[in-house]
């Protein structure tokens, strides 16, 4: 995903080893520092200790993910427990774990990932998310708003799962005044203060980015730049597509259970962000677990029911018939155990391989220039690449204007023009990165210009939202 390294680790690399492209969402400031910060930790650490390798500047950034995914996970058994009992809560992370979106998107570098991480140990520390509200500690829901509030910080957005948690505390509460003036105000003032004051040190202005946030994604719909669904796309495909397999089992978990704060909140959000007209699958990932739990009680009531029947019937017939919950196990790893290494390890790696392959090329001098001739933000750049040459990318910030064309929308509409004209005006790169769809129509331009090709890279089987790319071309310059 292309977020994963322009939002995050892009930043942190320009943070600690001052080069790395700032896109178009940091000039308008609607973008904080504190999600990044993360990782630029860890990049000062690997610089430190020599360990900033081609290698570990790609890897450790999932590494460091796949410890707070951990904890996420960690925390999503105990939420489990604490609303519907052990029982349950061990199927719920057999649930987590075997679901192929969670194995695909849990571990990348995505302000959403560490969203969904904070979102479920925020819940935990919540009194009205517990079977018995009452019997909770309030020491543990000033965690909770601490948590809430830091996920509001690294993403505005959150704040939507966040009111619906606030209200229905408040209305479980039996001092809503305390709850509000001496707990909600402080807290969320004393962490947006924080935010704002790291983000006033990074930007060098002061700068309100949830307010900035909000101006451009909700009430300007900047966001629709990128493309538009129908309002029920999250319900027809988005969500049910994560979900895949788990589905039914979800929907009936939500029924059997009763538990109408957790389907209320996943309904909530959903309805919420439908009302944009851009939407993706990562804005709702927070959700998902919350859904998931309900397939881990669905398999809970399946497994009580076959010990039932294991009580009441003979040994002998047991044996001849295979229980419900195995079935199910075996139907749920069976469609999404192929699903999450598909596209994981196969689906779309051209543009991480080709970033790897140049960066190595680089480290050796066999690189002085690059440009990439693709829809802008295709591949990873510095953060990948570790290495001070320069780099052209197709523009693509949004216009002022609606209806006007980007860079990346010029090339694509008549390529061998766009290119003509770029490379008249100035000095030629020594490789060229684009697409083999673009490739067939650029050939005879890269050719009779000395460069030859000298890589080619798998990237997919299947187009997803434009024509097939199937793989990655790399050209060079002739010596």
């Amino acid at each position: 995903m292309a977020d994963e390294h322009w939002q995050a680790l892009e930043v942190a690399h320009r943070i600690v080893f001052g080069y790395g492209h700032l896109t178009w969402e940091w000039r308008k400031g609607i973008r904080s520092y504190f999600h990044p910060l993360v990782f630029a930790v860890l990049y000062k650490v690997l610089a430190l200790f020599g360990l900033d390798t081609p290698w570990f500047m790609a890897h450790s950034p999932r590494l460091l993910q796949a410890l707070f995914s951990a904890v996420g996970d960690l925390y999503f058994y105990k939420l489990s427990n604490a609303i519907f009992g052990n029982s349950v809560a061990k199927w719920a992370l057999f649930s987590q774990l075997a679901n192929w979106f969670m194995f695909f998107c849990f571990n990348r570098t995505l302000s959403n990932s560490l969203e969904t991480v904070l979102t479920l140990v925020g819940l935990y520390y919540w009194p009205c998310m517990r079977a018995s509200p009452s019997k909770a500690p309030l020491v543990l829901r000033k965690w909770g708003l601490a948590i809430a509030a830091l996920a509001c910080a690294i993403r505005p957005t959150s704040a939507v799962t966040w009111v619906y948690i606030g209200l229905l505390e408040l209305a479980v509460t039996r001092d809503r005044l305390k709850f509000l003036v001496l707990e909600v105000v402080p807290i969320g003032a004393l962490v947006l203060g924080l935010s704002c004051l790291l983000d006033r040190l990074m930007y060098g202005s002061w700068v309100i980015v949830p307010l900035n946030f909000l101006k451009f994604n909700f009430l300007s719909s900047g966001g629709d730049y990128y493309g538009t669904h129908k309002w029920h796309w999250y319900f027809s495909q988005g969500f049910t597509v994560m979900l895949f397999t788990f589905l039914p089992f979800s929907i009936a978990g939500s029924i059997k259970s009763k538990c109408w704060k957790l389907s209320g909140l996943i309904a909530w959000v959903l309805i919420v962000y439908s009302v944009q007209g851009h939407k993706e699958f990562r804005f709702v990932l927070p959700m998902l677990p919350i859904a998931l739990m309900f397939s881990g009680y669905s398999l809970s009531v399946m497994e009580k029911a076959d010990s039932d029947s294991r009580r009441k019937g003979s040994l002998d017939s047991h044996m001849k018939r295979p229980s419900k919950v195995g079935f199910a196990i075996f139907f749920l790893l069976a469609t999404n155990i192929p699903m999450a290494l598909y596209m994981s390890l196969v689906h779309q790696r051209g543009t991480e391989d080709v970033m790897i392959y140049l960066s190595k090329e680089a480290q050796n001098q066999k690189v002085k220039g690059i440009l990439f001739l693709m829809p802008c933000h295709a591949t990873p750049y510095y953060s990948t690449l570790h290495y001070d040459l320069p780099m052209r990318i197709l523009d693509c910030s949004p216009s002022e204007e609606k209806g006007i064309p980007d860079e990346s929308d010029h090339f694509m509409m008549d390529p061998v023009s766009f290119v003509s004209t770029l490379m008249t005006n100035r000095s030629l790169p020594s490789h060229v990165v684009l697409f083999d769809s673009e490739e067939q129509l650029l050939r005879d331009f890269l050719i009779s210009h000395s460069f030859t090709e000298i890589r080619r890279f798998f990237h997919a089987h299947f187009k997803v939202d434009r024509d097939l790319q199937a793989s990655v071309v790399v050209y060079a310059l002739a010596n």
